[in-house]
């Protein structure tokens, strides 16, 4: 009886195998054909567009040295992006691991729709899992002349849900590899590279003001702006980013419908009422030239692309940021929305702190995370890190009438408050093992200080709990409007987000 149940066990191991195998050469062989042809930065040439304008006398005020502006509110990365996108006059490159087709994503659609129709060559990169639900609309827009979608190791099976759960759960360890980094290129003159996808959440649009989105970007120009073009091209050009069309083979869907669907949402008085109060008048680049600050010490961190088939040559951006952080000499202060460190990573935080660094982490609280399962696996190194010495907060709502539910999205390292990253990568093991992530460090005082500034303001008593360990019992410690509140269970979360962050708790958390 038990060797008839271990044949069949093994039958059946066997079976999965050779699906397997089979699996991944048909998609091999199918992504082959359907891969676009490769493309590449657009030279200069004898064109000026508006931006090389406003950007030619400063670059040369500046020699040998980068321009670079932080950008930590939701409605000016809307603004930046908006004005940099209206200034191009040759080539737009873009990713994003998310683009939600909300009021904002429609209107940033609209804006590379325009910038299309004046004869910009427009490139988009969107991680696939994603977009999934969505290829209508990315579908529409490649069909401009001056628009290509690519999607990021895109599953083959589109528009039947069951056929494409299955290919998933037979590919996990492929489709698990995703593009997380995000980056907007123009005229690979200037680029904005951070922490924000697409979407209402990322840009201040949010309606009623019930939520809050917290996340950093960094404006780039300067010699460095063709590093990070070129891992665009690398990533654009790599045999998994596929063309959206070919997904679809011999479906047409007319322009004009899509124009007409975009239409719709950029006459809305919502969009209308969000441009009015987000996009200055008269709005020109040198509205972005005029806030830079300037710096010869900036480096373009990024994983390279073996990463994406799970090969290792060389370091990835993760032992970059460990290198980072074994150099932090007296302070490092880590804001990251998800932290699974593993034990490679508490390790890291251990030396630190038997050299005497400061340790502070600011991360979400279960109230305010958008993923409750890695919060769960977070909260299984909680008591360690506050046994290491590590000073913890955990973003709360904010203060109000309402108390607003904010979201903490921002990917910053701050190191002795001299050197800072800002980048997409996470201080989790997903962002390490798996996913393709993009980062800029720089050294820049004034930069650095508005920084520091920014985590003191976030980690305050009014904006987040500071948790420690009391008596064995965990302790959440806020300001309230009239008294300090303090907790002894997980602040304002739901038991369902409780039950759920539990379970993950005791899960492996490789995947996180």
């Amino acid at each position: 009886m038990i060797a008839t149940w271990m044949i069949g066990i093994g039958l059946a191991a066997l079976a999965l195998g050779v699906a397997l195998v089979l699996s991944l050469r048909s998609y091999n062989r199918f992504a082959a054909a359907a891969r676009g042809p490769a493309s590449f930065a657009l030279p200069r040439g004898n064109q000026t567009s508006a931006l090389d304008a406003a950007l030619d006398p400063v670059l040369a005020a500046h020699p040998g040295q980068q321009g670079l502006f932080n950008v930590l509110e939701g409605r000016d990365a809307f603004a930046t992006r908006t004005l940099a996108t209206r200034s191009a006059g040759r080539s737009l490159d873009i990713i994003s691991y998310i683009w939600r087709t909300d009021l904002t994503g429609w209107l940033m659609l609209a804006e590379l729709i325009a910038a299309a129709d004046r004869g910009v060559r427009v490139r988009v990169l969107l991680d696939d899992v994603n977009v999934q639900g969505l290829d209508p609309v990315f579908l529409g827009l490649s069909r401009h002349p001056g628009i290509e979608v690519r999607l990021f190791n895109p599953i083959r099976n589109r528009g039947h849900a069951v056929r494409r759960a299955t290919e998933f759960v037979i590919g996990l360890s492929r489709f698990n590899r995703r593009i997380h980094s995000k980056a907007w290129i123009a005229d690979s003159r200037l680029a904005i590279v951070g922490g924000r996808n697409v979407g209402d959440i990322y840009f201040g649009a949010v309606q009623d003001g019930f939520e809050i989105g917290e996340d950093a970007d960094v404006v780039l120009v300067g010699s460095k702006v063709d590093e990070v073009q070129s891992v665009f091209d690398t990533y654009w050009n790599l045999g998994l980013s596929l063309p959206i069309v070919t997904l679809w083979p011999g479906l047409q869907r007319p322009a004009r419908s899509f124009r007409a669907r975009l239409d719709r949402h950029v006459n809305s008085p919502a969009s209308l009422a969000y441009l009015a109060e987000t996009l200055p008048p008269g709005g020109s680049p040198q509205m972005l030239t005029e806030r830079l600050r300037w710096t010869d010490q900036v480096e373009i961190l990024s994983d390279p692309p073996e990463k994406a088939f799970g090969k290792r040559s060389g370091p990835w951006l993760s032992n970059r940021i460990e290198a980072l952080i074994e150099q932090t000499g007296s302070d490092l202060r880590l804001i990251t929305p998800y932290f699974v460190p593993g034990k490679p990573g508490m390790d890291l935080l251990a030396r630190l702190r038997q050299r005497g660094v400061t340790v502070s982490l600011l991360t979400n609280s279960l109230a305010s995370t958008d993923l409750m399962a890695i919060h769960g696996a977070y909260t299984y190194y909680r008591r360690r890190l506050l046994a290491l010495g590590v000073r913890l907060y955990e973003l709360g709502p904010r203060p109000g009438r309402w108390r607003r539910r904010a979201f903490l999205h921002s990917k910053v390292f701050l190191f002795d408050d001299r050197k800072a990253l800002i980048g997409s990568a996470n201080f989790d093991l997903r962002s390490a093992n798996l996913n393709i992530e993009l980062g800029l460090v720089f050294e820049q005082p004034e930069l650095l200080a508005e920084l520091v500034e920014r985590f003191q303001l976030l980690t305050g008593p009014e904006s987040a709990y500071a948790v420690s360990e009391r008596d064995g019992r965990l302790i959440w410690q806020q300001n309230g409007p009239d008294q300090p509140v303090i907790l002894t269970v997980e602040p304002e979360a739901s038991m369902m987000r409780m039950m759920i962050a539990g379970v993950m708790r005791i899960l492996p958390h490789g995947y996180f």
